[in-house]
């Protein structure tokens, strides 16, 4: 290299590896206070690229899963009410039994319990839908059971025996749409565990590692300007 009194090279160099000492410097710091390596478009543009689309479907599946549980809940609320019926025919059933084997005054007291228990009375005919998205909807139609003068015990045992066949049907449905709404949020939760976690590899600093580099970066600036001629 030529002597020169122009231009000093020897201080051109160092400033030029304090300056990228600098730079590294910064970038270290910033990987060290986001905890992230990529966290800008202008760090890796790529990786930030994929990175924001798989954020936007953890968006997605967190949408997804919000309607998942609202469906699970309106399933659980179903069985809670089929259960209810189940037991109000389970006693309909008993008292019409009662019914069929007494005669007189019981008779007549078994009658009137009959009534206040019969929970199809002003539903005849009525039919109840459950549904929600990812499952379909389970309908349950009950109709009414003769109250009256009851001359004819044994087929009014049947008939509640059907109401109860139907209820329990449709109870199974829901049961099994429980199951599969149940399934679909594990999945939908192990999915985004697994996006998480690749978001993660992607962009996310080594902080022991960054850590070292930054306290060996520290010590470079008083070499690089000791080196100044």
């Amino acid at each position: 290299m030529a002597n020169s009194i122009n231009t000093n090279y020897g201080a051109a160099i160092a400033l030029q590896n304090l300056n990228k000492t600098n730079a590294s410097l910064e970038t270290t710091q910033n990987r060290i206070n986001t905890g992230m390596k990529v966290s800008s478009a202008k760090d890796n543009g790529a990786i930030f690229a994929i990175a924001t689309t798989q954020r936007a479907n953890m968006g997605a599946m967190d949408a997804v899963k919000n309607s998942l549980q609202r469906g699970q809940s309106i399933v659980d609320v179903a069985l809670a009410a089929g259960d209810t019926a189940t037991s109000a025919l389970e006693e309909m059933k008993a008292l019409a039994v009662n019914i069929a084997s007494s005669t007189g005054d019981a008779q007549t007291a078994y009658l009137a319990d009959y009534t206040v228990t019969n929970l199809t009375t002003n539903t005849s005919g009525g039919t109840y839908a459950i549904g929600f998205a990812a499952a379909p909807s389970a309908d349950a139609t009950l109709t009414a059971v003769n109250t009256g003068a009851i001359t004819a015990a044994n087929a009014t045992v049947t008939n509640v025996d059907a109401a109860i066949k139907t209820v329990t049907t449709s109870l199974a449905t829901l049961g099994t749409q429980s199951k599969s709404v149940g399934r679909q949020l594990t999945f939908v939760g192990k999915l985004q565990d697994a996006t998480e976690a690749g978001i993660g590899n992607l962009v996310d600093a080594d902080l022991a590692k960054e850590s070292a580099r930054l306290t060996a970066l520290q010590s470079d600036p008083p070499w690089a300007v000791a080196s100044w001629p």
